[in-house]
């Protein structure tokens, strides 16, 4: 009788949803940013599909996320459970602040989301196409000035591209750095800057109203639903993409990394995460392993190549 008890009770227990660890997420910025969305999204999308039982996030704002993945990859070190979220304003991050702490000082998992950079300007601007900011810009670099977020993020990147990719020397850019979007987009729609640059997403309700006016967009092809051409096709040989990623701590075994893995390709192919997906506006640029791992080298090499030539790094 007792045998058959705990057998009973192992098929039970075996018969149970194969729950993973409890995941701890490490968002490396304060709560209603860009990263803070995304990990509070992956913290629902994870739990409602029952991939992971319970899912905490912790906000540890600073230095462009460069604070958080210190503390993140001195602290979880060989811990399968925590993870941070991270993305392409943290790789130039590392490089301007000179952290000790890098990429390679965490496991990347996934690239998860992109978004792509807008260039707006007032609707009163004299500005009425690529062109003719580009032409002001090459006249008297100094003269245009450009809105954005934080010195040597995607934005300022973009900008910088945007010099080069026009015959302008990078360092002539007169970039003017914004610690918030509001504060940003408020010099914009005050004409205190010529133009503006961030993701689509920051602009699109005042581009919709009719108070900016959206020159061109950083995708490689033409975005559904947003009258505007590319960089490329306005003449500006320019592609970006402002992309967020999930990255898992140090010192993992690779059982441990694969089991994180496959966690997140259950919830890429999800219903809960492909609805949010279209709810944020996020484009699913989702890319794992060594694909990933590939293409964040070669994003990384090409940061700094462009902020050695804005001046940002030596």
């Amino acid at each position: 009788m007792k045998h058959t008890f705990i057998a009973t009770l192992l098929a039970a227990t075996i018969a149970l949803p194969a729950y993973a660890a409890d995941y701890t997420i490490i968002a490396p910025a304060a709560p209603g940013g860009g990263w803070d969305q995304t990990a509070r999204s992956l913290q629902t999308a994870l739990q409602q599909e029952k991939i992971s039982g319970n899912v905490q996030v912790q906000n540890v704002p600073g230095a462009g996320g460069t604070i958080g993945l210190a503390q993140f990859s001195s602290q979880a070190a060989g811990n399968p459970n925590s993870l941070i979220v991270g993305g392409y304003v943290m790789v130039g991050a590392i490089l301007t602040n000179k952290s000790p702490v890098t990429l390679k000082d965490v496991t990347p998992i996934a690239r998860l989301t992109g978004e792509y950079e807008a260039v707006v300007v007032p609707a009163a601007s004299e500005i009425k196409t690529m062109a003719d900011l580009v032409a002001a810009l090459k006249k008297d670099p100094g003269a245009v000035s450009w809105g954005g977020g934080s010195a040597g993020g995607t934005d300022h990147i973009a900008v910088g591209l945007i010099a080069k990719a026009s015959g302008v020397d990078p360092t002539k850019i007169n970039y003017v750095a914004f610690s918030g979007g509001g504060e940003a987009l408020a010099a914009i729609l005050g004409g205190q800057v010529t133009a503006g640059v961030s993701s689509y997403s920051e602009f699109e309700s005042q581009v919709k109203s009719g108070t900016l006016r959206l020159l061109a967009v950083s995708s490689d092809k033409r975005i559904d639903g947003v009258d505007a051409p590319t960089l490329k096709e306005a003449g500006t040989d320019v592609t970006i993409q402002n992309w967020r990623m999930v990255a898992a701590a140090p010192g993992l075994s690779a059982e441990q990394v694969a089991s994180v893995t496959a966690d997140f390709e259950k919830l890429h192919s999800s219903a809960t995460w492909q609805e949010t997906l279209k709810t944020k506006g996020w484009a699913d640029t989702y890319l794992s392993g060594d694909a990933f791992k590939a293409q964040l080298e070669k994003d990384i090499s090409a940061t700094e190549s462009i902020l050695k030539d804005i001046g940002l790094v030596q």
